[in-house]
């Protein structure tokens, strides 16, 4: 399981709400998610429940996509991971370098689900983020966080990018394209999940569909792109 402060804990509802019981998304839905997160949530909340739940959910993404990670990967980017969860996993499972977080640090009163040119939402703390990271077994010399509004991202080439439920789910890809361009060689694997699978194949030479969620209210595809053409 992870280990989580009650900040953490509350943040973990914002970015998987689905970890809530029936009993406490009722009460979400009665009071609003703002009212609920940052102050109902305070009294109902359990750090121990929800950080054995994260541990599981991450856990089984982390499953849906070890088949595809190289073992030679070295340098992760993780693009709108949350907390880190699944970097934690990974970095347990295979023989990474370094790992660089690109977050935004704010919290939005409300979250529109889907994404259009003008979403400017975000739902993290790179405090809570940091801290989650290293008692969690992280070392502070293997991550490096970055500030996607106020930071110069990282200048490197990485082998591995993940972006689960953010790019293109949240946040249009385009966002990012260029620097990917830039900070990818033709062997980096991109994992991310979107609306529109098809489109990407005018992008990358190879696009896998790596599984298909049809049986929620936001339908999307995880597919793993790789060699930009």
């Amino acid at each position: 399981m992870f280990y989580l402060n009650k900040k953490e804990a509350r943040l973990i509802i914002l970015q998987r709400i689905e970890l809530l019981n029936t009993f406490l998304r009722r009460i979400r839905k009665l009071f609003g998610r703002y009212l609920f997160t940052n102050f109902i949530s305070k009294f109902f909340l359990n750090p121990t429940t929800l950080g054995k739940l994260y541990f599981d959910d991450m856990k089984n993404e982390y499953e849906n996509i070890k088949n595809y990670i190289d073992p030679n990967n070295k340098n992760i980017l993780s693009i709108g991971g949350g907390l880190g969860g699944l970097e934690i996993i990974l970095n347990k499972n295979f023989d990474v370098k370094n790992f660089s977080f690109i977050e935004r640090n704010f919290v939005s009163k409300s979250v529109r689900y889907g994404w259009d040119n003008n979403n400017n939402e975000g739902y993290n703390d790179l405090s809570l983020l940091k801290n989650f990271l290293i008692k969690n077994g992280l070392s502070h010399s293997k991550f490096n966080i970055f500030d996607f509004d106020k930071d110069v991202l990282p200048d490197k080439k990485f082998d591995l990018v993940v972006s689960l439920f953010s790019l293109d789910y949240h946040y249009n890809f385009d966002i990012y394209l260029n620097y990917l361009k830039k900070n990818t060689h033709k062997d980096t694997k991109i994992i991310f999940d979107t609306i529109r699978a098809d489109y990407f194949k005018s992008i990358f030479k190879e696009v896998i569909l790596i599984n298909s969620r049809t049986n929620t209210v936001h339908s999307s595809k995880r597919i793993i792109c790789s060699n930009f053409i």
